[in-house]
């Protein structure tokens, strides 16, 4: 496995700014990643870039509206499932013990593999550990997305991310240097994500009901 991956299954705690001088490192030293160097450069500019969408929506819109997987129907089983799978979970402030020690570890694979339908259900992505703080250094885990959809669901419909708006407002992104092409990943172009903001920001995103 890459060290991305690896960092993903044991819940590494890393924040945006931690993951962005990674990627310095990254890609000074491709042989770190093996073949893999590159799509893992691009991965963690995808999953920063991800992180940025998701919190402008939570600080723009009631977050029970969302629909994390684009599916009302799967949104619906992942929720039930969490619950029974997870009574016990203090999932609006996670630590990360809750997700990667061995226990927890045979639990969370039983409840992904479940989920081996949905596409990229084991990608990683970044997750808030507290659910009223923005992402930061101190406050973001490394989380596989099918992790990252239960939580955020739980928390979305159980009214944990309602605060957000009140605390945080939505911000553009900076302009990106004039000239230099979009990165893309898997044939998709980055500036896709800039389009998913404005559209955040206009409030036409698709993951609103």
């Amino acid at each position: 496995d890459s060290l991305l991956q690896e960092m993903a299954l044991n819940n590494h705690g890393v924040g945006a700014e931690g993951l962005l001088a990674a990627q310095s490192v990254l890609g000074g030293d491709p042989e770190m990643l093996g073949n893999d160097g590159r799509v893992e450069e691009l991965w963690a500019m995808k999953a920063m870039e991800h992180a940025e969408v998701y919190f402008n929506l939570l600080c723009s819109v009631e977050p029970a509206r969302l629909k994390l997987s684009g599916s009302q129907e799967l949104d619906d089983r992942i929720y039930k499932d969490f619950k029974e799978s997870f009574p016990n979970l203090n999932f609006g402030k996670l630590t990360e013990d809750d997700l990667k020690n061995e226990k927890a570890k045979v639990e969370w694979r039983e409840f992904s593999n479940r989920y081996k339908d949905v596409e990229d259900f084991s990608l990683g992505s970044l997750m808030r550990m507290d659910s009223t703080k923005d992402y930061s250094e101190e406050n973001t885990m490394l989380a596989i997305k099918i992790q990252f959809f239960a939580i955020e669901i739980a928390r979305n419909r159980d009214g944990l991310n309602d605060s957000l708006r009140a605390n945080f407002k939505p911000t553009k992104r900076a302009p990106k240097p004039k000239g230099k092409p979009g990165m893309t990943k898997g044939g998709v172009n980055m500036t896709e994500i800039e389009h998913e903001l404005q559209q955040v920001l206009g409030g036409s995103h698709p993951l609103l009901s």
